[in-house]
């Protein structure tokens, strides 16, 4: 029977992290948690909850996940944000996959769905996401970019039909503050891979994101968070241009 290894960064996550431990527990053989030195209670909620905690600068998403993919002791590695949960269904679907030695693909990719504002987006461009989380570090591992990062993979993908449900953002403050932190960090790394980009484009930017998250990717569907969230979208791409035009200036 596969063994497997539930790995997790965290940085001052103790509002949340409680809740993703509770719903891996029945697949995780061990949960390794790499902290970015958190301020609050988040590495004492892991101590307590029996994880294998390591303490670590911040190096960017990918890097530390790796990080902890490597630290772990079995070679299937189940990756999850503190901000996400497993919902009863993957947990089924995953236990009996342990029941079936013959594990014909290098990993698997699990449908995600987003809670925001206290409803299930099921359009507005993320009502049909799947992101590849589960899968054998020998034939897998995380690409090291700062922001939206993901695995490689040698070999097939399956997928799975269970979700995870992801509780990204507490409010609308919450919200803007992660905004800021990945279009800084997105600036950079555009910066780094010498992209350049005209003044004219941040203001064309917002109308053309808004009107394909809302429009046509059926933001509107989604009622009010839909337009909310499409809304935030579209500042989220205009800013991520504007902070790259202000670290290329001379």
């Amino acid at each position: 029977m596969p063994e497997i290894s539930v790995v997790i960064i965290t940085h001052n996550e103790e509002a949340n992290i409680q809740r993703c431990l509770d719903s891996v527990q029945g697949i995780a053989t061990e949960i390794v948690v790499v902290d970015s030195f958190s301020t609050d209670n988040t590495g004492a909620i892991c101590e307590s909850s029996g994880c294998r905690v390591y303490r670590r600068e911040f190096t960017g998403y990918g890097d530390q996940k790796q990080f902890a993919t490597d630290q772990a002791s079995n070679d299937w590695i189940f990756s999850i944000d503190a901000d996400e949960v497993v919902s009863a269904e993957l947990r089924e679907e995953i236990s009996e996959w342990r029941q079936d030695a013959g594990c014909k693909v290098a990993g698997y990719r699990i449908p995600f769905s987003l809670c925001f504002m206290g409803r299930i987006l099921k359009h507005s461009g993320v009502g049909n996401e799947f992101h590849l989380r589960f899968f054998d570090r020998n034939r897998g591992n995380f690409t090291t970019v700062q922001v939206h990062e993901g695995v490689e993979l040698r070999g097939n993908a399956g997928t799975l039909k269970g979700k995870i449900i992801h509780y990204s953002y507490c409010n609308i403050t919450h919200h803007l503050e992660k905004i800021n932190t990945y279009t800084s960090q997105a600036a950079a790394e555009n910066v780094g891979k010498g992209r350049k980009y005209s003044k004219c484009w941040v203001g064309f930017k917002f109308p053309i994101s808004f009107f394909t998250v809302y429009f046509h990717k059926g933001g509107i569907l989604d009622g009010y968070p839909g337009f909310v969230w499409s809304f935030f979208a579209a500042f989220y791409a205009s800013l991520k241009i504007a902070k790259t035009i202000e670290l290329t200036k001379p």
